[in-house]
């Protein structure tokens, strides 16, 4: 079974909600809910991978020191398993806005289940409740 490596952030703003954007049609897992990021190209680091994400996903800049890794998934998919950093964010430069077609919601981490998931990212809202709390 191959390995899939890739990278997320919980972006979090002032008032403690945390960002999530649904994944478009024709993508696989359509219209479930993410937290943004992507795949680690090769030669890239997970944190210059997500730097790269962010911008392309979100028209915001992203300093590497502003990335604090949290936790990770680790999940068995049918065909592949995936591998996938959390990094945490609080300070970033410009307004997120979709730039790939994704809706995006600001939402409390207590809020976060209320909003349907891939299976690999669920396990990673306790995680978050801890940091932020509900």
């Amino acid at each position: 079974m191959r390995i899939v490596l890739v990278v997320a952030c919980a972006l979090i703003d002032p008032d403690g909600r945390i960002l999530i954007a649904q994944r478009p049609e024709g993508k696989n897992l359509a219209g479930l809910w993410e937290f943004p990021g992507g795949k680690i190209e090769p030669g890239e680091r997970p944190e210059q991978s997500l730097i790269r994400e962010l911008a392309e996903e979100l028209d915001i800049s992203v300093k590497e020191a502003c990335l604090a890794p949290l936790t990770f998934a680790s999940y068995a998919y049918e065909d592949f398993h995936l591998l996938m950093p959390l990094y945490v964010c609080r300070r970033w430069e410009g307004t997120p806005r979709s730039r790939e077609g994704q809706a995006l919601k600001w939402v409390r981490a207590g809020k976060l289940r209320d909003y349907p998931m891939p299976p690999a990212d669920e396990p990673l809202i306790p995680h978050l409740i801890g940091l932020v709390g509900a």
